[in-house]
C-alpha cells in the first residue's frame, strides 16, 4: 500500500517531526499550568479528557496517523483548554490580558456581562476537532463524498452534548464549590444549550467551508482528507 502524504503534502518524517515536537511542547505548557492551579479539584476533573485523549493520540499515532495540520489545530484546543483548567473556565482573566494589550475592556465593549472563556472553547472544540475528524473518518474507513463532511457535525455535537451530560452528572455527585465550578453555569440556565449551539455552528461552518475548498480544488488532493490506497 501507498500512503499519501497528509494535508499540506507533509511527508511522513514532517509529520513525526510535527507530532513529536507538539507532544513535547504540550508536556511542558501542561506542566506550567499544572503548578498551583486556581481550583486544584477542578483542574485534575478538567483535565480527565487530557489523561484520556493524550494517549489515546499517541496510540492512534502509531496506527493511522494524521497530518501534522490536524496534530496542530487539536495542539491549540488542548492548549487552551489546559488555560481553562488551570483558571477554571468561569475565571479565566481574559479581559485583564485584553486590557493590558489594548487599553480597554473586551467585555464592556461587546456587552458582556460574564466570563465567556467557556463559551469560546465550546466553539473552538467544534472549529478545531472536525476536521482532523474527517480525516480520521476517511483514513480509517475510506468515506467519501457528503457523510464525510455530515458525520463530523454529527460526531461533534454528540461529544458536545456527551460533556454537559457529563458536567452535570459530576455536579450532582461533588456538589457545593467544586461542583459549581466544573459546571461553569455562571447563573445562565440555558448554558448548556449554548455551548451545544456553539460547538454546532462551529463544525457545520467548518464543514461548508472545508467543502468548498476541496470542491474548488478538485481534482487536487482533499485537505483533510487524504487517505490510504
Amino acid at each position: 500500500m501507498t500512503r499519501h502524504a497528509g494535508s499540506g503534502g507533509s511527508s511522513p518524517a514532517t509529520n513525526r517531526s510535527t507530532a513529536t515536537a507538539l507532544l513535547l511542547v504540550f508536556g511542558l505548557i501542561w506542566i506550567a499550568l499544572a503548578i498551583e492551579p486556581l481550583y486544584r479539584q477542578d483542574w485534575l476533573l478538567e483535565n480527565v479528557i487530557v489523561f484520556i485523549a493524550v494517549p489515546g493520540l499517541i496510540m492512534g499515532y502509531f496506527r493511522q496517523p494524521l497530518s501534522s495540520a490536524s496534530y496542530v489545530l487539536i495542539f491549540v484546543f488542548l492548549v487552551l483548554h489546559e488555560i481553562g483548567a488551570h483558571y477554571t473556565y468561569s475565571e479565566v482573566p481574559y479581559d485583564s490580558w485584553w486590557q493590558s494589550l489594548t487599553g480597554f475592556s473586551l467585555n464592556a465593549s461587546l456587552g458582556w456581562e460574564r466570563n465567556h472563556y467557556d463559551r469560546l472553547l465550546h466553539f473552538v472544540f467544534g472549529l478545531l476537532i472536525a476536521a482532523p475528524l474527517r480525516e480520521l473518518l476517511v483514513r480509517s474507513s475510506g468515506m467519501r463524498g457528503l457523510w464525510s463532511y455530515v458525520l463530523p457535525v454529527v460526531i461533534v455535537m454528540a461529544s458536545s452534548a456527551s460533556y454537559e451530560l457529563i458536567e452535570w452528572a459530576a455536579a450532582m455527585v461533588f456538589g457545593g464549590d467544586l461542583g459549581m465550578a466544573y459546571l461553569g453555569t455562571q447563573g445562565d440556565v440555558w448554558d448548556s444549550h449554548k455551548d451545544m449551539a456553539c460547538a454546532a455552528f462551529a463544525t457545520l461552518g467548518c464543514m461548508l467551508l472545508l467543502a468548498t475548498v476541496n470542491r474548488l480544488r478538485s481534482p487536487a488532493p482533499e485537505l483533510f482528507g487524504s487517505a490510504v490506497e
